[in-house]
């Protein structure tokens, strides 16, 4: 059975964090590093670092911030934001990058998936969608929820699967930064169009939340930023309350005595 992932996300804008609500309303919470080095301490699965600037301002990763990152951060570590093309992804990998999240890059250029998929291994190819409701359902956006697509989510997350995604990344905007829960709906909708790992975003206030999303909506892991910014919960305190509701989640590594 695989056991379920909790995953911290770090928006980062310009000089340090950011958290917002509906992927607007930015606030700043604090430099990069010191987040990171305090989530290598408390019992994470991954972490997750986004570039919400270079989504919209058509500028590359910043290479030599991610390099500074990746090497202060000691657990698996996905990194998105202004990617692409596959030169792009390389240099991320290279500066220390377990995987790359594409989004709008993805959308834009449908064949760098396949391209990444090929050269890196779908291993190390995260498809982020970003989605908001409408009269129909939900409908994809881009370029930090932006710019309509006129795509499905359960639809664009088939394909981009198909294209060698080895894992989807689903956020809903209209939840993002509520701490009202996840949109349960959508993340079932899109656990059941893919084969690969499904990771919910947007909406997690509590570890009731993310046992729903898992339990109830199939997920394969559950992502979280203002729950673990904003509150006293924590990932060792998600694990926790997980594992007693049946959920197999990671242990934390412990040293053998002697």
């Amino acid at each position: 059975m695989l056991k379920i992932r909790i995953i911290p996300t770090l928006l980062w804008k310009g000089v340090g964090l950011v958290k917002g609500v509906g992927f607007d309303s930015w606030r700043r919470v604090g430099p990069v590093l010191p987040a990171i080095k305090v989530y290598n301490t408390r019992d994470v699965d991954e972490l997750v670092l986004v570039d919400i600037t270079a989504n919209t301002s058509g500028e590359p990763p910043d290479i030599e911030s991610v390099t500074d990152f990746a090497d202060e951060c000691f657990v698996p570590f996905t990194v998105g934001g202004g990617v692409r093309d596959t030169v792009q992804m390389q240099q991320l990998l290279r500066a220390g990058a377990d995987k790359v999240c594409l989004n709008t890059g993805a959308f834009e250029t449908p064949d760098l998936i396949s391209e990444a998929a090929r050269r890196f291994g779908a291993q190390c190819v995260v498809v982020s969608i970003d989605a908001r409701r409408n009269e129909g359902g939900w409908e994809c956006f881009t370029h930090s929820g932006t710019r309509a697509t006129g795509r499905s989510p359960a639809e664009w997350a088939h394909e981009a699967v198909q294209r060698g995604a080895g894992e989807i990344l689903i956020t809903s905007i209209d939840r993002d930064g509520t701490m009202q829960g996840y949109d349960l709906a959508l993340v079932e909708q899109v656990v059941r169009a893919v084969s690969v790992p499904v990771v919910a975003s947007g909406g997690a206030g509590n570890y009731e939340h993310m046992r729903q999303a898992v339990q109830d909506a199939g997920a394969s892991a559950v992502a979280a930023a203002s729950m673990f910014h904003f509150t006293e919960q924590t990932p060792a305190g998600a694990k926790a309350a997980l594992a007693a509701a049946g959920v197999a989640v990671r242990t934390a590594y412990t040293p053998p005595a002697g």
